[in-house]
């Protein structure tokens, strides 16, 4: 008689699992205390990781609005799996769904993500992996102000595909918002002669991946992770975790409750993410019809200008790529005000440029080749 086979065998573990659940529902928990005595606070009937979880919605302000948002880490997951390290993971999933809300003037509550892993194996052997990326989710969710109502992990096997590292995953996450009506931030109000502050970032955040990959794997072979840049290891810049904008950008506004007050006139905002400056810039401005000169944008990193070089990708290319050093960027008639919140936020800020009558985007570069390309014009 042939031996019954057993889920195990085909690479899923239900006691395995069962562990890196509990797991993430532990950092889970943790991240409730941020939302106690708030909109969003979480309530337990059930003190048990696979029981119902109920939020408190009540005392909402008449106007308030809900609103929900979804993104994931992309390809950026391959950095940490060349690297064996996966604590940084999780800022780069909170700065994707909550920065998204705030620049609408949501105040994000509430996330649930959902992780996929291609197997935790037959033994404990995977479960620290687990424990990173539950360690950065804990201090992710605290930066962002969240609570992370559930979750899920899923062994998908072949699915996520690769041999870099033993553990390979996909993350994505859902964000509930709110915002009051009177606060929401819809690019309306933007005036010819608004400023235009930038919040800087000094990683690569989440858009563009693809490319970075690519020329790395070009020029130096496929473990371009154990080379360096000036002495520092490329992996190390490439996992560089994402600013989380959130709470500064809810001092600005002062989010949906109106007994909050507003530090700071934010008419428009932009989360420089897929289709880079121009593209995410352009987006906030379309309502209006109005443009903008940028003539002192913030440095790149060093990684995104050492692929630009390396690559010999132009600066056009790299601004509409990538963030190129402005995570996010905020147009405002109070540039100050809005520079003295991102400061005691301990967030790098500046006034890169001002908006104009004209319909196009034009761009100071500081790329690597601003030599030769230094107005860049979208």
């Amino acid at each position: 008689m042939n031996p019954m086979s057993t889920y195990a065998q085909s690479g899923v573990d239900v006691d395995v699992e069962e562990k890196a659940a509990k797991l993430m529902y532990q950092a889970a928990k943790k991240s409730w205390a941020n939302r106690q005595g708030k909109v969003g606070e979480i309530l337990l009937p059930f003190d048990d990781f696979s029981g119902l979880r109920a939020v408190n919605m009540g005392g909402l302000p008449e106007g308030t609005l809900m609103n929900m948002g979804f993104d994931t880490v992309g390809t950026k997951s391959e950095f940490a799996e060349r690297a064996g390290r996966f604590d940084t993971l999780a800022f780069d999933l909170m700065a994707m769904v909550c920065d998204d809300a705030v620049i609408r003037g949501g105040e994000p509550i509430l996330v649930g993500s959902n992780l996929e892993v291609n197997t935790l194996g037959t033994d404990e052997s995977r479960l620290p992996y687990i424990k990173q990326l539950a360690d950065g989710y804990v201090k992710a969710a605290e930066a962002a102000g969240v609570a992370i109502i559930n979750g899920e992990t899923a062994q998908i096997g072949k699915r996520v595909m690769g041999e870099l590292s033993p553990f390979r995953t996909n993350w994505g996450a859902t964000c509930i918002w709110l915002a009051h009506e009177e606060r929401m931030i819809t690019g309306h109000d933007v005036r010819a002669g608004d400023a235009i502050v930038a919040l800087a970032e000094p990683g690569v955040r989440c858009n563009g991946i693809s490319l970075i990959r690519k020329v790395l794997t070009d020029k130096y072979g496929d473990d371009w992770h154990k080379h360096d840049l000036d002495g520092t290891p490329l992996i190390d810049l490439a996992l560089t975790p994402s600013v989380i904008y959130t709470k500064a950008l809810l001092d600005m506004v002062g989010g949906y409750d109106l007994s909050r007050p507003a530090r700071a006139k934010v008419h428009a905002a932009a989360h420089v993410t897929g289709s880079g400056l121009p593209g995410k810039l352009g987006r906030a401005l379309k309502p209006v019809g109005l443009g903008a000169t940028i003539d002192a944008p913030l440095e790149p990193n060093q990684l995104m200008l050492h692929v630009q070089e390396i690559g010999e990708v132009s600066d056009f290319e790299a601004y509409r790529t990538w963030h190129m050093g402005q995570g996010m960027v905020i147009v405002t008639p109070e540039p100050h005000a809005v520079l003295s919140v991102a400061r005691s936020h301990h967030i790098e800020a500046s006034v890169i440029g001002t908006v104009n009558t004209s319909a196009t985007i034009r761009i100071a570069s500081r790329g690597h080749f601003a030599a030769r390309e230094h107005w860049l014009e979208y």
